[in-house]
């Protein structure tokens, strides 16, 4: 090659490759290293949410319990105005002005009536792209002020959620409020979680485990007072004084796990483990909606109806409620959303 040539090839080439280079640095980088920010207010944003940061406690336990159980009281499309309210308190609690996260609403309509998920994201730092769910539903069902079912299950998640604020995991965290769980939209494309794992799954969100809290504040040590559902007989004590975690086959890793990670961490007792999608009970909450798309989910449940004779009913009130007990259980499960949103075992 004459000299020409080569200072010719040089002036062509010589850009082409720093080009090269750089793409597959940036490459790289995007594949294999930490998740970048998309939100330059973050860091600050984070270190906000962290001033509102609080361990469970069974005082917060009990005043959110309070206020959807007793000042508010049922709430369901048959009560607009009461969901609605239910929402917006939802809203502010988790929100920027209370605990710090920004809320995305999820908005659609049923019967001519807007209803919306709520969901408040904790990003993860060097594996933001997994995503761990921690799900409860805010709605009752008909004529009922719903304090086990599901106050106890929201009033839990709002705890974590405050719990973890502004603490980054290495996993993203998401804690969601689902509307429309109770019938007549129960296991129907109006329940709320079932809108929200389809769109998780149109738009490819890669959730490694999710778990729904779902009526787990009512307790006993008499003999004789859980009920086993048709064809789980012998998998269950007789005395209703467990936490059960229920999964699916697609769901074996996550209930081993939370099940360790929760006996570790919490004097309650714990069984559960993978049942028959048909056996009664097993898809009788969100965690449903996720098995059907595909994800890991996971229900906590005191077992509801098969120990709680107020399922349901009226008489679903706070008083019922073991609020010690429940404490117990929401810093158990608290250890058992840290285990998971960690997988490197921070």
């Amino acid at each position: 090659m004459n000299q020409g040539k080569f200072i010719r090839a040089l002036i062509v080439g010589l850009p082409t490759g720093l080009f090269i280079i750089g793409f597959g640095a940036m490459l790289n980088s995007t594949m294999n290293g930490p998740d970048s920010s998309l939100d330059p207010n973050e860091k600050i944003r984070l270190e906000a949410a962290a001033l509102h940061r609080k361990p469970v406690n069974r005082a917060d336990l009990e005043a959110y319990l309070d206020v959807l159980c007793v000042k508010i009281g049922e709430r369901n499309l048959g009560k607009p105005e009461a969901l609605e309210r239910t929402a917006i308190w939802l809203e502010s609690t988790l929100g920027s002005g209370n605990i710090g996260y920004p809320i995305k609403r999820q908005i659609y309509e049923v019967k001519g009536n807007a209803v919306r998920n709520l969901i408040a994201e904790l990003p993860g730092t060097t594996r933001r792209k997994e995503i761990v769910v921690v799900g409860a539903h805010y709605d009752t069902a008909p004529n009922c002020p719903g304090a086990n079912d599901n106050g106890t299950g929201v009033a839990g998640m709002l705890a974590l959620a405050r719990a973890f604020a502004g603490d980054q995991q290495e996993r993203t965290v998401r804690f969601v409020a689902f509307v429309n769980e109770e019938p007549p939209y129960f296991h129907t494309e109006d329940m709320g979680s079932v809108r929200y794992a389809q769109k998780c799954r149109i738009e490819g969100d890669n959730i490694v485990a999710m778990i729904s809290l779902d009526s787990i504040g009512y307790f006993t040590d008499e003999r004789g007072s859980q009920r086993v559902p048709q064809g789980l007989e012998g998998r269950f004590p007789d005395v209703g004084n467990f936490l059960a975690f229920v999964g699916d086959p697609n769901s074996r890793f996550i209930v081993d796990s939370a099940k360790a990670s929760f006996a570790n961490s919490s004097s309650i007792p714990v069984v559960g483990g993978v049942f028959p999608a048909q056996a009664q009970g097993v898809g009788s909450s969100d965690h449903w909606s996720f098995w059907q798309e595909g994800f890991p989910a996971v229900m906590v449940t005191d077992t509801a109806p098969f120990r709680y004779s107020h399922y349901h009913k009226p008489t679903d009130t706070v008083d019922k409620l073991d609020s010690e007990r429940l404490e117990d259980v929401v810093s158990g499960l608290k250890q058992v959303i840290t285990v998971w949103a960690n997988p490197s075992g921070k």
